[in-house]
């Protein structure tokens, strides 16, 4: 043999191929199953969206444990919103003053009393004819009630109706079976306790003590606020957590409420403002009395939406009828103050907050009437700025943007 066969390596011996293993046949039980289970529809798109039970329960029921809470504590809760709404509106002036070296804590004191004189001084001023106005409210419903009740003289339907109504409680009482009372035994009749005036002043001065306390609680709150300055802004920031994301998140959290709440009550002042003093002036034209006070009230009301307006259309509508007696002027104030509110309301309005975060108008609608319900007439007043800010935290929040969504225009 060469040198150069005895180098050559080896040929490996071929393996065997491998064997393949045949699937198994299906049971007699999965064919059955298999035939069972309905075929795909052709051009149907299903989702796949989870839903877990157990999450929603607990979201449900911690959702009534607040709505119970804010419901039942009111009167910590109301406090607490006003007066963050009134350090919202000052803080700018404070910043200003202490801008011009003015110490924070004198600046705040200012502020606010300048404001509080300057209501009380309005108060006092107008304090007779806010009476006189008061007053003839009540003469103009029992006018206006005359009016309804009187009988036209063909006969009114609706007495017509009263007549059968009492008819039939007459029959029924004929008819119920009631034993006559036994000779000698004196049928007794429980009347009710006549008007009490100590019981209404009781309650009124009750009433006027707690609305003095919490107009003090709001004005303390609102004082320390304003002298806080950015220290719970620092504070919020800080417990965040140390990853920087989660700081700038809560910053721009922050920024986007002082920013829409800020935008918000501008709005509303503005609007207010325009709508009292275009009231007043229209009131005046058309010689209704108190013109003065009544476009205050169109001012301050406006600030509750939806509600505000109807009010000083009603309420002017019934002073204007006992005034001039007669419909035709009854409808021309109430249809200058429908006007107003309108025009107001439809372009001056979303002119203004053209650049701000605008909220849909039928969850701001919902949204009032819920809270509304739930703090009354102080729910009315909250409601727009509890959802503006429920809105800046749920655009931040992946798990909540789809609420926020909602919310938005």
């Amino acid at each position: 043999m060469s040198e150069e066969q005895s180098q050559t390596p080896p040929t490996a011996a071929p393996t065997a191929p491998e064997a393949v293993v045949a699937p198994e046949p299906p049971s007699l039980a999965q064919a059955a199953e298999a035939a069972q289970a309905p075929a795909p529809e052709p051009g149907r798109v299903l989702l796949d969206m989870p839903v877990d039970v157990r999450s929603a329960a607990l979201v449900f029921l911690a959702v009534l444990a607040a709505v119970f809470t804010l419901r039942w504590a009111a009167a910590v809760f109301i406090p607490l919103m006003v007066s963050l709404l009134i350090t919202y509106a000052l803080a700018p002036l404070v910043d200003k003053l202490q801008e011009w070296r003015v110490p924070r804590w004198l600046g705040a004191a200012v502020v606010l009393l300048a404001i509080g004189g300057s209501v009380g001084w309005t108060g006092y001023r107008l304090s007779d004819s806010a009476s006189e106005l008061l007053d003839a409210l009540p003469a103009a419903a029992q006018k206006l009630r005359q009016v309804v009740r009187a009988k036209p003289v063909g006969g009114n339907p609706l007495d017509t109706v009263q007549k059968a109504a009492a008819q039939l409680e007459q029959a029924a009482q004929e008819n119920s079976g009631r034993a006559p009372a036994p000779r000698g035994v004196q049928r007794v009749v429980i009347e009710r306790p006549g008007f009490n005036v100590r019981d209404y002043l009781v309650s009124g001065t009750l009433g006027l003590i707690t609305a003095v306390g919490q107009l003090t609680l709001v004005a303390f709150l609102s004082y320390f606020a304003l002298c806080s300055g950015d220290t719970f802004r620092r504070k919020l920031v800080r417990m965040a957590g140390p990853s920087l994301q989660k700081k700038r998140i809560t910053v721009k959290v922050l920024d986007d409420i002082t920013g829409q709440i800020e935008r918000y009550l501008l709005v509303q002042i503005l609007t207010s403002a325009v709508v009292g003093l275009a009231t007043g002036l229209a009131f005046w034209a058309l010689g209704l009395e108190n013109a003065a006070v009544w476009g205050i009230v169109a001012g301050v009301t406006n600030l509750i939406p939806y509600v505000g307006s109807l009010i000083v259309m009603g309420a002017s509508s019934l002073v204007a009828f006992l005034q001039f007696n007669g419909i035709e002027m009854t409808l021309a104030v109430g249809g200058a103050s429908l006007f107003i509110h309108t025009l107001v309301g439809n372009l001056l309005t979303p002119w203004l907050t053209s650049r701000t975060s605008r909220m849909n108008p039928v969850a701001v609608f919902v949204g009032v009437i819920f809270w509304g319900w739930l703090w009354g007439i102080w729910g009315l007043l909250l409601g727009v700025p509890i959802l503006m800010v429920v809105k800046a935290v749920f655009d931040r929040v992946e798990d909540l943007q789809a609420i926020g969504e909602l919310l938005g225009d």
